[in-house]
């Protein structure tokens, strides 16, 4: 079995390192702040597309990008925190899958916050928004992340939050379980996935009765 985890709202709560380097990217920029609300539903989008629906000119958008990563960098171990349950979740899920992190966010920034944790070691592969030309939904992340395990494994599970993962899960044909820790609610969830669960422990946990069920 491969499970694929999602990492905000479903194994991580960076809300405030999210929230403070929005802030302070347009105060940098001498621009009218957005509020927090209005960030928060867009978690999960790549921070492009963020910015862009948050009403930045195409042209400035990628200055934008740059100068939140450059923020963000600064802050995120001491900003960011360990969902509840989500290091048994993935202590868990290694004794009996092969794991692997698909994210829209930065790769090499979500390396630095898995290692801060002590849970990188745990992932056969990560893969970020600089790894695909096509973020989630597109299938593009899941596809890239199976080609690099090379395995002939065909019981395939992505785990997230929002429907980006659910749709990304559901164009790449893999299956799919939602969890309720994260940004998307019940109802948006289940359009796209038929299994919904608390959190990440509880998905791996449904997963393991899986596998021993069919042995």
């Amino acid at each position: 079995m491969i499970i694929l985890f999602d990492l905000d709202g479903t194994l991580i709560d960076s809300t405030e390192a999210i929230l403070e380097s929005f802030h302070q990217t347009y105060k940098m920029h001498s621009c009218l702040q957005p509020t927090d609300e209005a960030i928060v539903a867009l978690i999960g989008y790549p921070l492009d597309i963020m910015f862009a629906e948050l009403g930045i000119e195409r042209e400035k958008v990628w200055d934008f990008v740059e100068t939140y990563k450059e923020h963000y960098r600064k802050i995120s171990t001491q900003k960011t925190v360990l969902l509840s349950r989500a290091k048994e979740a993935v202590e868990e899920a290694s004794k009996f899958a092969t794991l692997g992190i698909v994210t829209t966010k930065t790769g090499v920034y979500s390396q630095i916050l898995l290692e801060h944790f002590g849970l990188m070691h745990y992932f056969e592969v990560l893969i970020g928004r600089e790894h695909v030309e096509q973020p989630k939904p597109h299938a593009e992340p899941i596809l890239t992340a199976l080609k690099a395990l090379n395995s002939a494994e065909k019981e395939i599970w992505m785990i997230g939050d929002t429907k980006l993962d659910l749709l990304c899960a559901k164009n790449a044909e893999v299956n799919s379980i939602g969890v309720l820790s994260g940004y998307d609610n019940y109802k948006t969830l289940k359009i796209f996935t038929d299994i919904i669960v608390d959190d990440a422990l509880e998905a791996v946990r449904y997963l393991q009765r899986r596998k021993i069920s069919h042995i």
